[in-house]
């Protein structure tokens, strides 16, 4: 099926991160995250240009998004770096080609530094009733009270910032994960499904099932607590992303949506977004 025909048939988004730069990103309907706050250590920055695109060293022709993010164990010191698309994501079929890292770019390792693709609505109030998140999170040198190396995939009912309280159905993959993964989502029907490299993770429902519209978003931070100190000089992490997927109010096998991106691709499809925005336009902050 051509690229035409794809966006003919489905309300679709799909990004390659071709776009020449930054600028052209945010065209296509992306935000930088330059906003303060949750999550990370608490003072640490948000920064544009941490984001970046650049040539696939092992890929001629293709093109990936990386995200940078970068410490001197001093929360002052600590930079971040997320990138969100609009609140219109709920019901459907999701898809990403990442590639995890487990140790840094540059400077010794040992930070815990949190690698994440996840749809999330705003948190309006603390235990906010009608909270949607849905994750996956990689600890490439643990975090959160164990050291352990794992990756989360989640479903959040609510939760509370400070003093923390969440509530949510989570389940944890140990191991380590370095290199490239095809990270999938299916929510509909009352269940989310979770999915590494086609595998089923986990199958979440009930009161932790997205009830409102999400952003799309990836994010690398660092776990508050447990950073190295200064004497440990600079460390710069960076996580690469290829491309996103989604069909909306499709439930598609992860096979499923390979096939659909593969075809989309072979039609020279860089960047599509036949998804209908919700009336009236939602507020897409990109804070969380």
């Amino acid at each position: 099926m051509s690229g035409a025909a794809l966006a003919l048939a489905a309300a679709l988004f799909f990004d390659d991160f071709s776009q020449p730069d930054l600028d052209a990103l945010r065209r296509a309907g992306w935000v930088l995250r330059s906003a303060a706050g949750h999550p990370g250590p608490v003072g640490a920055r948000w920064e544009p240009s941490l984001l970046g695109l650049l040539d696939d060293p092992a890929q001629g022709g293709n093109r990936l998004l990386r995200l940078r993010a970068a410490t001197d164990g001093s929360a002052a010191g600590t930079q971040q770096s997320q990138l969100c698309h609009r609140r219109q994501y709920l019901e459907g079929s999701y898809a990403a080609r990442v590639r995890f890292v487990n140790t840094p770019a540059h400077g010794v390792d040992g930070d815990p530094v949190i690698q994440a693709h996840y749809l999330i609505s705003p948190l309006r109030h603390d235990l906010d009733p009608d909270f949607s998140e849905v994750d996956f999170e990689y600890l490439a040198n643990g975090g959160w009270g164990s050291a352990q190396t794992r990756l989360y995939a989640i479903n959040w009912q609510t939760v509370q910032i400070e003093p923390w309280r969440s509530f949510n159905q989570a389940h944890e993959r140990p191991g380590a994960l370095e290199g490239w993964h095809v990270l999938a989502m299916q929510i509909g029907a009352g269940r989310t499904r979770l999915y590494l490299d086609g595998e089923l993770l986990a199958e979440h429902g009930g009161r932790a099932q997205p009830v409102q519209p999400m952003s799309l978003n990836f994010s690398l931070w660092f776990s508050p607590g447990g950073l190295l100190g200064a004497e440990a000089g600079l460390r710069v992490w960076e996580q690469d992303v290829d491309w996103v997927f989604h069909a909306q109010g499709e439930l598609l096998s992860p096979a499923q949506m390979l096939g659909r991106v593969a075809a989309l691709r072979a039609q020279g499809v860089q960047q599509l977004d036949t998804i209908r925005p919700p009336e009236p336009p939602l507020t897409s902050p990109c804070d969380l």
